[in-house]
């Protein structure tokens, strides 16, 4: 067994001759005190005594702030015998805290990853992206908003399509848009007219029927884009976006089959939805 410090062996010794001085200086004291002598002090009253004089003194060290601890030099690690290395081998092994740990540090990785993974942005967020913060969009209807595709449909009916409300009510919210198409008569524009009405365009967006416009003919949307001049027009007519391809700034053509641009101001999508994700 290894033998105690040296220290620690001289507090001991100071601290027997400080019990048993004061405990003499005590009975010597009391006896005083009351008139006794000390060979007539019984074994009883000395331990008494002496028990007293222990509890003063390990209240008065306790009671004692605690001084700062010594700072000790690092011991240099001793090298890792095979022996060694197969003990530690086996505590890690035996230890079911390790696993615990490790299954810990999983889980709290995991939450951090949930809580610093990519936030998805809104379809709101992604067509103001897409649209570059442009403020004014001209769009023309067959092909794009509507299921029809020819001017001779609209005389009969018009049915918008579901799957553009969503991105065609986006772009209101922030853009100035105005809707345009060529017709035939009058009964085409009251179809389309009561289309939008019907989809809830009218109501749910900021769109208002004067923002939709018709013309006779095709050369009429052309000068319809021009004096509006937009950030952006969205049309199905190749030709009509290589004229306006000097004077808009972003077009977007609208067609089942990818056109191959030379200018970067026209971009092409098969339909409005899918332009915007």
């Amino acid at each position: 067994m290894a033998e105690p410090p040296s220290h620690l062996s001289s507090f001991k010794d100071e601290l027997i001759q400080l019990i048993k001085r004061l405990g003499t200086y005590l009975a010597l004291k009391m006896s005083n005190l009351f008139s006794i002598s000390l060979q007539k002090l019984d074994p009883r009253s000395v331990g008494a005594i002496a028990g007293l004089a222990v509890a003063i003194i390990f209240t008065y060290r306790f009671t004692r702030s605690p001084a700062p601890p010594t700072r000790r030099q690092p011991k240099r690690q001793a090298p890792i015998t095979s022996s060694t290395a197969i003990s530690t081998q086996s505590n890690i092994t035996l230890m079911p805290s390790g696993v615990y740990s490790s299954s810990e540090d999983l889980r709290a990785q995991n939450t951090f990853d949930e809580f610093f993974q990519p936030v998805k942005p809104t379809l709101g967020q992604i067509v103001r992206q897409k649209l570059n913060e442009g403020r004014k969009v001209t769009c023309r209807l067959l092909g794009v908003i509507l299921e029809e595709s020819s001017p001779e449909e609209l005389q009969t009916k018009a049915t918008v399509r579901p799957s553009v409300l969503d991105v065609l009510l986006e772009i209101t919210k922030f853009c100035d848009l105005y809707l345009m198409e060529r017709v035939i008569d009058d009964e085409s524009e009251k179809n389309v007219l009561l289309a939008l009405e019907n989809a809830g365009i009218f109501t749910s967006g900021g769109l208002v029927k004067d923002k939709v416009l018709f013309c006779s003919t095709e050369n009429g949307r052309t000068s319809f884009v021009r004096q509006l001049e937009p950030d952006w027009h969205i049309d199905t007519n190749p030709e009509i976006v290589s004229q306006l391809a000097r004077f808009i700034k972003y077009q977007l053509h609208v067609s089942p089959v990818k056109t191959e641009w030379t200018t970067g101001k026209v971009l092409s999508s098969p339909s409005l939805e899918k332009f915007f994700g």
